[in-house]
């Protein structure tokens, strides 16, 4: 599947308006297509399906921006595949520790894990793939599952990238994960850092959306899904249709601002908050 990413540059008279200027900006973003934003220097970068670009619809963003004295300029590329896996490879990332229980390292530059003394230590080969645990709303879930009872538990992994959060739940106990991607490139890297953490034959990854869901057999203890804001909403009905009566569905991907709209369509759904997590103003909601 093809991405493009947008280098949005921010012009501000004052630098306490670039913060907000980059949430409004990756929300607006993320209402015409975009999947995934990364602050930079002078903005930000969004990362968007090539089928879904319109170069019409993020000029017409531009220029309608809400805050009258902030200039945006923006350039939009394609994303070699060849180039994107060697950067990964190349660059590597740094290793995290959540809640002092696991470990999430970089497995092509890490050879040793017992150099860790966390309980898990999970290694990952990012190839195309969102989800290394550097990002906050990673994290986030990854410290929400290690507080779920998920022993013997079916889980649903919506959006899997890397695998990382499927990976995490076998290893706190799941017996089985469902996990599904849009993206090829995805899919094939979950499978390699499931198999890679020796628990391929617990993960079952599938390519599609949430249409897949229709096809697939049984229900679940806990779903979760790390993707943006108006997917969640889109995709909330089908993923409560697949929920065991008292299911957690964990959901992040989104800032704190937008939280009252994905609790207002939950409510529609029979669906209550629970707990929630907030790191940099991301925000991790979990629902039951």
């Amino acid at each position: 599947m093809k991405y493009l990413s947008t280098t949005f540059n921010i012009e501000v008279p004052s630098e306490e308006l670039m913060q907000p200027s980059r949430e409004l900006l990756a929300d607006s973003c993320g209402e015409i297509g975009y999947e995934s934003f990364v602050d930079s220097d002078g903005g930000i970068v969004g990362y968007i399906q090539q089928e879904h670009y319109s170069e019409t619809m993020v000029k017409e963003m531009v220029e309608h921006f809400p805050i009258s004295d902030v200039a945006i300029t923006y350039v939009t590329e394609d994303i070699p595949d060849q180039d994107w896996n060697e950067t990964w490879e190349a660059e590597g990332f740094a290793s995290i520790i959540v809640d002092g229980k696991v470990t999430i390292y970089d497995a092509h530059h890490v050879e040793d894990a017992e150099q860790f003394s966390t309980p898990i230590q999970i290694g990952i080969q990012a190839r195309n793939a969102f989800g290394t645990g550097n990002h906050e709303t990673t994290r986030m879930i990854v410290s929400t599952l290690l507080g779920l009872p998920l022993s013997s538990r079916r889980v649903l992994d919506c959006g899997c990238g890397t695998g990382i959060l499927g990976i995490v739940a076998i290893k706190c106990g799941a017996k089985e994960v469902v996990a599904y991607d849009i993206d090829e490139f995805c899919t094939d890297n979950a499978r390699h850092n499931a198999i890679l953490n020796g628990v391929g034959e617990l993960m079952d990854v599938l390519l599609g959306n949430s249409g897949v869901l229709s096809h697939v057999e049984g229900i679940f203890d806990v779903v979760m899904a790390n993707i943006n804001r108006n997917i969640l909403l889109q995709d909330m009905e089908a993923f409560h249709s697949v929920m065991a009566h008292g299911a957690s569905l964990v959901l992040s991907g989104f800032y704190e601002e937008d939280a009252p709209m994905l609790l207002q369509k939950a409510e529609t759904l029979g669906l209550h908050e629970v707990s929630r997590k907030v790191d940099n103003n991301w925000c991790c909601l979990t629902l039951s």
